[in-house]
């Protein structure tokens, strides 16, 4: 009877562990299911740099250069060098960087800043992000001949390409061999182990002691600006983009106190937002909250700001303008515009007549909160 119970009883734990197994290996019922292939291959779009997963294409630089005016300059400017709402693109590269494979501005202290064509050492990143990421109010619009022809723009702004260059699947190798920091990717920097770097690798600075003799003395101002020069250009933090480490110091105001510390700086960087004027009532039987739904729709507000310049005109600057105007305002926003507020166009929008309409109109009564 012992001997049955225990064969019984082992019999039973084998039976246990099996069912545990099975559970294991096996799916949660009622929820979720497999991906079909053409969801995945929707969600696998990357490309890697040795160019898995490029799709097979060409874009010329001039078909680049109708796209790039057209989706592309408002935030980056015509070419590719504008600073006001992300970093430059284009910039500090030389001829020689792109024989050698190495930016050499990327070795100096006091080169103001760091381009996207200084710093990305594979094309691949750039084609990747392009198709993934632009334009920025509306992601995975571009084809793939425009994604190919706006790589091609980019690079021929750069140098890299000439213009009459035909950008493709089948020669997009070639071009990577010009990239300007093609050769400045490192794995010798010891943020991860690895094998790759072999027995005398770096180590990470975790056992660091104090200076104790022969320290950097910290610099003392000697002067400022004064208070009244300050805004001598308008104020700094408005004319930069509001994104990136590269901010403009509010200039409105008077420096703060002891300005010369990290602290203090980042006070003397953050923008602020100028006082907003009360809101104008709504003129025409225009809805406010209606208007702020189609700003949102058609993105408007990535480009337009209420009260401050952003990279097109606040929609305060062009309700004063363009007061009682509404069938103007209402044409422009359908056409698009340029050199009115600036070198920077407004491509023409596609929206229904109707919206184009109520925005228009409250623009003309005042553009009210």
């Amino acid at each position: 009877m012992a001997r049955s119970f225990r064969r019984f009883g082992l019999v039973l734990g084998l039976l246990t562990l099996a069912a545990v197994a099975q559970a294991q290996g096996s799916k949660y019922p009622g929820v979720g299911r497999d991906a079909t292939p053409k969801e995945v291959a929707a969600w696998d779009i990357d490309v890697r740099p040795d160019f898995k997963g490029l799709p097979a294409g060409s874009g010329s630089v001039a078909k680049g250069q109708e796209v790039w005016e057209g989706k592309c300059a408002s935030c980056h400017g015509i070419f590719g060098e504008s600073g006001e709402v992300f970093s430059p693109l284009v910039g500090g590269t030389t001829a020689e960087d792109i024989k050698t494979g190495r930016v050499a501005n990327l070795r100096r202290a006091d080169y103001p800043g760091r381009t996207t064509l200084m710093k990305v050492p594979t094309v691949s990143t750039l084609w990747d992000y392009i198709n993934r990421a632009m334009p920025w109010n509306a992601p995975k619009s571009l084809s793939t001949e425009e994604v190919y022809a706006v790589t091609a723009f980019l690079l021929n702004l750069g140098g890299i390409v000439p213009d009459n260059y035909v950008l493709s699947d089948k020669n997009i190798a070639e071009v990577q061999q010009r990239l300007p920091n093609r050769n400045g990717m490192t794995t010798d920097h010891a943020l991860w182990p690895g094998r790759e770097f072999g027995s005398k690798a770096p180590q990470p600075d975790v056992r660091a002691t104090a200076c104790m003799k022969d320290c950097v003395t910290e610099a003392r101002v000697a002067s400022y600006l004064p208070d009244y020069a300050r805004d001598a250009h308008g104020n700094l933090a408005e004319q930069n983009r509001l994104v990136g480490a590269q901010r403009g110091a509010d200039t409105s105001k008077p420096e703060p106190k002891g300005a010369g510390s990290a602290a203090a700086a980042v006070v003397a960087t953050a923008p602020t937002k100028a006082a907003s004027k009360p809101a104008a009532p709504a003129e025409g039987g225009v809805d406010a909250k209606a208007v702020q739904a189609l700003l949102s729709k058609y993105s408007c507000t990535a480009c337009h700001a209420m009260d401050r310049k952003l990279v097109g005109p606040s929609f305060a600057e062009i309700a004063k303008k363009h007061t009682g105007k509404s069938d103007y305002l209402a044409g422009k926003i359908r056409s698009g515009s340029a050199g009115v507020w600036g070198p920077i166009p407004m491509p023409a929008q596609a929206l229904p007549e109707a919206d184009a309409k109520t925005l228009a109109q409250w623009l003309a009564a005042g553009a009210g909160k």
